[in-house]
């Protein structure tokens, strides 16, 4: 008997700390960011790395959204804005990539959880809704970019991520200039 309670006791425990280790999460921006704490701690490429990593992940949401407001937008104007924002940033994803695999600074490989949820909002949207929506979420959302890619076109340590970042402003602020357009004609 005390073989079986011991030993029910021991599967307990084991089953709880089981659980317990796998609430970790599997954000892979997380993870990503977890492991270039790990190996750039000490040089001068930390910051950098969060700046790439959040760019990266950025980038993922614009490419699937674009794909998205293709299938789910009602005007062809959204259409085709979604289409540029497909072009336009999958270029600079693999710009990032190589960038980033060359500094050994690791990426996310897919949409952080909180991307995925407003991706998941996104994707129960079709038609005018969607376009409302789609569009008015990439202004604000461009403003931002601009800003942090700006802040790491100034203050980035390495110049070849300065360089990328501030080469990328101008086609952010196109992009913005069309975002905005659009959410002016909708109104």
């Amino acid at each position: 008997m005390k073989k079986i309670t011991l030993s029910s006791l021991v599967i307990a425990s084991m089953l709880m700390f089981s659980a317990c280790s796998n609430n970790k999460s599997d954000d892979t921006k997380e993870i990503a960011e977890e492991q270039n704490e790990q190996k750039l701690d000490d040089t001068n490429l930390e910051d950098d790395s969060e700046f790439a990593v959040a760019a990266a992940d950025g980038g993922m949401m614009e490419v699937q959204l674009g794909e998205l407001a293709q299938t789910n937008g009602a005007s062809p104007d959204v259409k085709k804005f979604g289409e540029t924002m497909v072009k336009d940033h999958s270029k600079a994803n693999e710009e990032l990539k190589a960038l980033a695999q060359q500094k050994n600074i690791t990426l996310p490989m897919q949409l952080s959880d909180d991307k995925q949820k407003k991706y998941d909002d996104f994707s129960k949207k079709k038609g005018a809704e969607f376009d409302k929506a789609y569009i008015s979420y990439m202004v604000d959302d461009h403003k931002k970019d601009i800003s942090e890619f700006e802040e790491a076109a100034k203050d980035a340590k390495d110049p070849e991520v300065k360089s990328w970042a501030a080469g990328k402003v101008p086609t952010l602020k196109h992009h913005l200039e069309m975002a905005q357009a659009l959410n002016d004609a909708k109104k």
